[in-house]
């Protein structure tokens, strides 16, 4: 059987490296599913041999998409190397081939059509807020006090994907919205403050020790959007105020796009798809894109030449000719 301690080793290793609680719950995941398909036999007695036998699984019997099976070999490969150090050869697993699809962009009418039906207040600000920036929904939700420059008009994302901090010029038609939430925001801390003693909010472990635990309490590490109820966090069990979800972002989407009568799929990221294809056709060159959306590599960014490519370079159909 295997042993429960190896799962804690696990979680130990990835809070020591300072990956997300998110990363932490995928790569647990993906280890259970992992000895769970080897008949509980521990790691260290399958080796190479037994990743890809999953891997293939995976691949031919589940059809599970590209990106699935990486984020599986990812935490698989975290296990062997980081917790029981093994250092694994010939893993050649057979991968289904990712699919090249261009992302789903709304028009500005569309775009406009679906402001108009988000609810009033929050739901409305945040779905500004995203497009605004070209912000993934983590990102505006993780926001904290501190990150909504209002004398430098710019809001900045910190720690974001790949690790890396940059700033956005903050829309001049939110500062107003912006600056009430925050003030909401204070109110629900001052709160916490009154009826607890204290305001306490997630900040990594090893950042608020080497600050003596005070920027976890700290106004200024407060959430932007944060909940409305406190609730215990899982990393370590103590309550505290949580940012607001991504579920309650997808249910306004929702809502305001079929009021919109929207008739594409409308997910948080397909805003932030819309920023980036919205500056191309204002004339904002590619590499400032990048920098805007913070992706690692242009090639990443240079798809929504393509998706642009797609919209204004129809062919005239000779049907329109007869």
């Amino acid at each position: 059987m295997v042993e429960v301690k190896l799962e804690e080793q696990m979680r130990t290793a990835i809070k020591r490296r300072g990956m997300s609680y998110r990363t932490e719950g995928s790569y647990v995941s993906w280890y259970k599913r992992f000895v769970k398909f080897h008949g509980m036999q521990h790691p260290a007695d399958l080796g190479s041999k037994g990743i890809e036998d999953f891997l293939n699984y995976l691949a031919m019997e589940k059809n599970v998409a590209a990106g699935t099976q990486n984020q599986a070999f990812n935490a698989l490969l975290f296990l062997y190397r980081e917790v029981l150090k093994m250092e694994l050869e010939g893993v050649n697993s057979t991968r289904a081939k990712a699919k090249k699809q261009l992302p789903v962009v709304l028009s500005r009418d569309e775009i406009r059509g679906l402001f108009e039906q988000a609810r009033v207040g929050l739901p409305s600000l945040m779905l500004r807020l995203l497009y605004g920036c070209g912000l993934r929904v983590s990102e505006g939700l993780r926001l904290r006090v501190k990150d909504v420059d209002f004398e430098n008009d710019c809001v900045w994302v910190r720690d974001g994907k790949g690790g890396k901090d940059r700033c956005l010029s903050m829309p001049e038609s939110l500062r107003t919205e912006l600056e009430r939430q925050v003030t909401r925001a204070r109110l629900i801390f001052e709160e916490d403050v009154e009826n607890y003693g204290e305001s306490r909010v997630y900040v990594a472990e090893a950042l608020d020790l080497k600050h003596g635990g005070t920027l976890s309490r700290s106004w200024e590490w407060f959430w932007v959007f944060p909940t409305a109820l406190r609730g215990v966090d899982p990393r370590d069990g103590e309550e505290k105020r949580h940012h607001i979800l991504e579920g309650a972002v997808s249910k306004w989407l929702k809502s305001a796009s079929n009021g919109a009568k929207i008739e594409k799929r409308v997910t948080a990221h397909v805003l932030r798809h819309s920023f980036a294809t919205h500056l191309l056709q204002a004339g904002v060159d590619l590499r400032s894109i990048q920098e805007l959306l913070g992706h690692e590599s242009l090639k990443t960014t240079e798809v929504y030449t393509h998706v642009l490519k797609a919209m204004e370079g129809k062919v005239r159909s000779p049907l329109d000719d007869l």
